[in-house]
């Protein structure tokens, strides 16, 4: 006799929690997200339907394959999958379980999932991230994109956190790690529909980079000042400082 696991119908979708990376398509109309794991290569929008990565023909989740959408129960499980070389530039999301799922000890493997919310970690440098910028790899036909603060974007190819949210479409959420407020990214516009707090990680992206070129027309200045010209202001300064003739 072959028992059965009782079947669950829960009121409201579970919720589970992972990691993945963000990424933007080439022509920068999509946004969406790739794994970390299994299904990596494979980018996924915030609702997304599973297929068997091994090319089987049966419905994820499949109990005897790894295929399906895999996620923790616990929310600090997912955030410790964080701390590792890996998986450093990565981003928390939270997920709602739809579909037939699995449930393990520590987590679901489902066949539909909707992300509602993005946590993006803080820049490289330790700051708070505004934008989402390249991250210098990708799939193909899809950027990926790590967290940078407004002093680090500089002329990579970025997006904001709400324009990220916006691109990626169903209601998702992306907010920065620490409570602060999603940043501004490179564009040379104000994307529509931005509030306070985006305005405001705007204008410090802005005020980041007036100040980065003015150190570098004051670094431009002092090389054009060579001796010849050092010693004629000498020059100037010693006749403006010699008494006229007496009458």
């Amino acid at each position: 006799m072959r028992l059965r696991l009782p079947a669950e119908r829960p009121a409201q979708p579970p919720t589970g929690y992972k990691i993945a990376h963000p990424v933007l398509s080439q022509d920068g109309t999509r946004a969406g997200f790739v794994g970390v794991s299994l299904g990596g290569t494979l980018p996924y929008g915030v609702l997304a339907e599973a297929s068997c990565v091994y090319g089987r023909r049966h419905r994820p989740p499949a109990r005897l394959c790894d295929c399906g959408f895999h996620s923790v129960h616990d929310r600090a499980a997912a955030e410790a999958l964080l701390t590792t070389a890996e998986h450093r530039y990565a981003v928390l999301l939270e997920v709602s379980v739809l579909g037939a799922y699995l449930r393990f000890e520590r987590g679901f493997r489902s066949a539909r999932q909707r992300v509602r919310t993005a946590v993006v970690g803080p820049c490289a440098c330790g700051a708070p991230a505004a934008a989402l910028a390249d991250a210098g790899w990708g799939r193909p036909g899809w950027l990926a994109l790590s967290a940078a603060c407004a002093g680090c974007v500089r002329g990579r190819r970025s997006v904001t956190l709400a324009g990220f949210a916006r691109l990626a479409g169903e209601g998702l959420r992306v907010v920065a790690r620490e409570g602060t407020a999603p940043g501004a990214a490179a564009g040379p516009g104000l994307p529509e529909g931005l509030g306070v707090p985006e305005l405001v990680a705007e204008a410090a992206l802005l005020q980041a980079r007036l100040d980065w070129l003015q150190s570098q027309l004051a670094r431009l200045g002092r090389r054009g000042q060579g001796p010849g010209a050092a010693a004629g202001e000498q020059g100037r300064r010693a006749e403006r400082e010699e008494p006229g003739e007496q009458g």
